[in-house]
């Protein structure tokens, strides 16, 4: 074995007074950063000029305590998706379903509602229907974002088409403008 070319360093061996310098260092980083705290992180949208936050105490309406007005029959309505923003800007979440009946077999249509509750926490309800199931269209893509809510709506170009195989491809948006969502279709969006 050849014998190191370096001197044993002072460091290598601890010893008390290491630990000590340590400890102060550590309790020194730990005071200093109770002073230095970021502020609240909320889930809220910014504020602009026609928007205001909304509550941090206040959640979004839950899905599972709405009944739907979809005809299921025997079978009963699921909730496929679901996303939760401030849509009309009133600083209260909304939460959009997406909803359909349990079929057991074949692709049931599907429903788009949103969903609120007052200002008071009471009940959450449903307030607009933004597909209603009766057009025979289903939802591939979802999201509510930037106050909108965007989705990739499948449907069929006649009755002669099978309902498995949807040949009609369009992009849908939905936005709250003077009392009312209004339906667009988004820039780039794209029909088969």
């Amino acid at each position: 074995m050849q014998p190191s070319a370096v001197p044993e360093l002072a460091h290598t061996h601890t010893r008390p007074i290491h630990w000590l310098a340590t400890a102060t260092a550590v309790a020194g980083v730990v005071a200093l950063s109770s002073f230095l705290q970021p502020g609240a992180a909320t889930a809220a949208q910014a504020a602009g000029p026609e928007t205001r936050s909304a509550p941090a105490h206040l959640a979004p309406p839950d899905p599972a305590a709405v009944t739907f007005p979809i005809e299921c029959g025997p079978v009963k309505a699921v909730v496929q998706k679901r996303a939760s923003g401030d849509l009309d800007g009133d600083g209260n979440p909304e939460t959009v379903a997406v909803v359909h009946c349990d079929s057991p077999m074949g692709t049931p249509p599907d429903g788009v509602y949103v969903l609120t509750r007052g200002r008071d926490g009471g009940e959450p309800r449903v307030v607009a229907t933004l597909l209603d199931p009766e057009d025979g269209t289903t939802v591939s893509d979802f999201a509510v974002r930037d106050g909108a809510v965007t989705a990739t709506l499948l449907g069929y170009s006649s009755s002669d088409v099978p309902r498995c195989c949807p040949d009609v491809h369009s992009d849908a948006k939905w936005r709250w403008h003077s009392g009312a969502f209004v339906r667009s279709t988004p820039a780039g969006a794209r029909s088969v």
